[in-house]
C-alpha cells in the first residue's frame, strides 16, 4: 500500500495509507458518527464535493452488496477511515469496500488518527482538505488545498439529479418526487405506503409537475448550499397552496427559503444515525439520521407563516418547519433512514394521510 496524505487547508496533516483508488482528489472534510452503513453514506448524493471520515474505527468489516445503494454510484470524493478490514464476513457480501473503491474511483486513505481529525474538526469546523499519494514536498499540498472551491457556490444538485423522468410503484396516491439528490429509499419508503412515485430532475418547472396531476409533491435531500439552487426556491414558491408539499433535508430548507426564511452554514455540521430531535408539537424525542452542513435560521422565518415543529436536542437548531395554514411541512433529518434508525418513518404516513385530507 502506498503512503498517503490528507491534508487540511490549515496546513494540518495526517499520514496513512491509500486505499480504494490511488491518486488525489479535493473537497470539503466532513466526518459521520455512524458505525455502520458506509455503503450507504458513500452512495447518498448529499455527499457529492465531500471528503467524508467514519469516525468508528473499524470499517469494511460486511463488505459490499448491490442491494444497499442509495444512488446509481458513489458520490463521496474520498474516504477517509481508521481501518479498512480487508476480509469483510457476511451472508451477502459481493465484493470488499477496497474494491469497490477502486472500481468507482473513490481516493480513500486509512491508517489515519480519525479521532484527531474528528476533534479537529469539530473545533475548526469543517474545512477543505485533499488526499494525495503524490510524494511532493508538504508545503506545496497545503497551497493546494488552500485553493480548493468552497462548496458554497457550486451547484452540485445538477450533478445528482436524474435526467429523465420514470415512475415506480402503482398505489393509489401520486407522488411528484422532485430529484435534488435523492436516496433510493425515499421512494421506497413512499411506495411502502401505497404512493405511486413519478421522480423529476431537480429543475422540472410547477406546470410540467402540475401538469402530471399528482396528489403531493415529496422534495429530497441533496448536496451543497440550498442558496445555489434558488431555481428550486422559485418552483416550491409556486407549488405553495396547489398541493401536500413534504421536504427532506435540502427540500427542508428549500421550504424555508420559498416562506421567506434565510439558511446558514453550520460550523461542522449532522451526519449520523444518533442524533436526538423533539417533536415541539407533542413532546415526542427521536433518534434520527442526519446529513446536512446548513440549517434554516429562525429568526428569520415569519411566525405568522411558519411554525417550528421539531428541534435538535443537542444544539437547538430547526429540524422541522410546519406551515401555519397551508397543507406543507418539512424536515431537516432523514425519516427513511438507510442508514440509521427508522423511528420516524410514522411522517410518510402523515404525508399519506395529509394528502387523504386535502384530495
Amino acid at each position: 500500500m502506498k503512503q498517503a496524505r490528507l491534508v487540511l487547508e490549515d496546513g494540518m496533516i495526517y499520514y496513512g495509507k491509500a486505499f480504494g483508488f490511488e491518486g488525489e482528489v479535493g473537497g470539503e472534510v466532513v466526518f459521520n458518527t455512524g458505525m455502520t452503513g458506509y455503503q450507504e453514506i458513500l452512495t447518498d448524493p448529499s455527499y457529492s464535493g465531500q471528503i467524508v471520515t467514519m469516525t468508528y474505527p473499524l470499517i469494511g468489516n460486511y463488505g459490499i452488496n448491490a442491494f444497499d445503494h442509495e444512488s446509481r454510484h458513489p458520490f463521496a470524493r474520498g474516504f477517509v477511515v481508521k481501518e479498512c478490514c480487508d476480509h469483510p464476513s457476511n451472508w451477502r457480501v459481493e465484493t470488499t469496500l477496497d474494491q469497490f473503491l477502486k472500481d468507482h474511483r473513490v481516493v480513500g486513505i486509512c491508517g489515519v488518527d480519525t479521532r484527531a481529525l474528528t476533534k479537529r474538526l469539530r473545533t475548526q469546523g469543517t474545512m477543505r482538505g485533499l488526499i494525495t499519494v503524490s510524494d511532493e514536498p508538504d508545503a506545496e499540498v497545503i497551497e493546494r488545498a488552500k485553493s480548493l472551491p468552497h462548496l458554497s457556490g457550486q451547484d452540485f444538485v445538477r450533478l445528482a439529479t436524474t435526467d429523465r423522468i420514470y415512475t415506480e410503484g402503482d398505489g393509489a396516491k401520486h407522488v411528484v418526487l422532485i430529484d435534488f439528490g435523492a436516496k433510493a429509499n425515499i421512494a421506497r419508503s413512499l411506495i411502502a405506503q401505497g404512493c405511486k412515485v413519478t421522480t423529476v430532475p431537480c429543475d422540472t418547472s410547477s406546470e410540467v409537475i402540475l401538469g402530471m396531476n399528482p396528489d403531493g409533491i415529496m422534495l429530497s435531500n441533496g448536496p451543497g448550499d440550498p442558496k445555489d439552487v434558488m431555481y428550486a426556491v422559485e418552483t416550491v414558491k409556486n407549488l405553495l397552496g396547489k398541493l401536500p408539499i413534504f421536504g427532506i433535508c435540502l427540500g427542508h430548507q428549500i421550504i424555508g427559503l420559498a416562506l421567506g426564511g434565510d439558511t446558514y452554514k453550520l460550523k461542522f455540521g449532522h451526519r449520523g444515525g444518533n442524533h436526538p430531535v423533539k417533536n415541539l408539537l407533542n413532546g415526542k424525542v427521536t433518534i434520527t439520521s442526519q446529513n446536512h452542513g446548513f440549517a434554516v435560521r429562525e429568526e428569520s422565518l415569519d411566525p405568522n407563516v411558519a411554525i417550528v415543529s421539531h428541534r435538535n436536542v443537542n444544539d437547538g437548531t430547526v429540524e422541522g418547519l410546519r406551515h401555519r395554514y397551508l397543507p406543507v411541512f418539512s424536515v431537516q433529518y432523514h425519516p427513511e433512514a438507510s442508514p440509521g434508525p427508522n423511528d420516524s418513518e410514522e411522517l410518510f404516513q402523515d404525508f399519506v394521510a395529509m394528502m387523504e385530507r386535502h384530495s
